[in-house]
């Protein structure tokens, strides 16, 4: 332990200036797991990020919203422009947030102080967050939109003609469909001792929504879906039980771990839609593997959730990853390529973010969005 010491502004930026080499070098080691092409990118970010703290604490009269928005802005338009996750720009953040912290606290310090100090570097990487995230939400909408209006008019026939076909063998296919799920029903109510039922019944209601899905999916949406709060461990589980019977078809192993607390306000229904879509692909490339794996985590951090799912599945090819949220963009021989842009846009319209990273061993997508405050 050192002296104690008193830290107000100037002993802070002090502090901050003669600490600095090994606060990098601290960060930077911490990066090391990252993938070699994009280190590069993000250890200009931190220093960036230090420098900026630096510069708050030293200039007292600017208006720092201003400046931290521009960063934030720099940061998010580097992220489009290289492909790169945001959620990878949380997690480096994260950790320079800590060791900074980890700094500070190596000395003894006078009580309410260190309080104060943590309390301000918080409050500064939490701005750079805000300021970065909304900045590459609106770039990724623009982006969006800018791509959907450069759709040729053959693909734009190819999405109406979709409708009209869908909404048609929709009406005249599930009249059947609804009489046979009711039949089994009865069936269920008076003979609940024959086998397979259960089965039959939940394969009925997953061939129900793939047609609605597949109608969805062919249109553009035309109603507001209402917002409520709802944990997402919860959806989660709700959406691996009606998978089930695709699950074992598959014979994969699902691990789950997010916390039973974690609430977000959204149209649950427009969210179980994203994560019916995501897992329904990974279970499709799985299918064909030895040990076929799908993992589903969540972490919250700075008011806003990482929800990962990954599979062990091949990677997907660096030439259409880039492209992978864009209609009519797909790998399976029978993909209609709509799954991934609608998902895309419902994340878009809850102000969040997708992304998805690919590698020999594992796929991830990443949805980021805010929890309820």
């Amino acid at each position: 332990m050192e002296g104690k010491m008193v830290l107000n502004r100037e002993m802070t930026l002090h502090f901050l200036s003669s600490h600095k080499t090994t606060i990098l070098t601290e960060w930077k080691e911490r990066l090391k797991h990252l993938p070699d092409s994009y280190i590069d990118y993000f250890e200009e970010d931190i220093e960036k990020i230090l420098n900026s703290l630096m510069k708050q604490l030293k200039e007292t009269d600017t208006n720092f919203d201003e400046l931290l928005k521009d960063l934030g802005e720099k940061i998010s338009a580097n992220r489009v422009k290289q492909h790169l996750n945001m959620d990878i720009f949380f997690s480096i953040t994260s950790i320079g947030r800590s060791i900074i912290i980890d700094q500070f606290l190596k000395y003894e310090v006078v009580k309410g102080e260190i309080s104060a100090v943590i309390h301000q570097v918080n409050s500064y990487f939490d701005k750079v967050i805000y300021f970065a995230l909304t900045s590459f939400t609106d770039l990724k909408t623009k982006q969006v939109a800018k791509q959907y209006q450069l759709i040729n008019p053959n693909h734009k026939d190819r999405l109406t003609l979709l409708g009209q076909m869908t909404s048609s063998f929709v009406h005249e296919f599930r009249n059947p469909l609804t009489s046979i799920m009711g039949f089994v029903q009865l069936l269920q109510a008076e003979q609940p001792d024959i086998k397979y039922l259960d089965i039959i019944s939940k394969e009925l209601d997953q061939l129900n929504y793939r047609i609605t899905q597949f109608l969805n999916l062919s249109k553009k949406e035309t109603e507001t879906s209402q917002n409520e709060v709802f944990p997402i461990a919860s959806l989660v589980d709700e959406v691996m039980e009606f998978l089930y019977p695709s699950i074992l078809e598959a014979n994969a192993y699902i691990s789950c771990k997010i916390d039973e607390d974690v609430e977000i306000v959204g149209s649950k229904e427009e969210f179980r839609q994203v994560l019916l879509n995501i897992i329904l692909n990974a279970l499709d490339v799985v299918a064909e593997l030895q040990q076929p794996t799908i993992d589903i985590s969540g972490s919250v951090s700075s008011g806003f959730l990482t929800l990962n799912i990954s599979n062990n599945g091949p990677k997907i090819p660096d030439e259409v990853l880039p492209n992978i949220f864009e209609p009519f963009i797909t790998t399976k021989k029978r993909g209609t390529g709509l799954g991934l842009f609608v998902c895309k846009e419902i994340i878009l319209k809850h102000q969040g973010t997708l992304t998805c990273h690919s590698t020999d061993f594992l796929t991830t997508f990443t949805i980021h969005v805010k929890t309820k405050a």
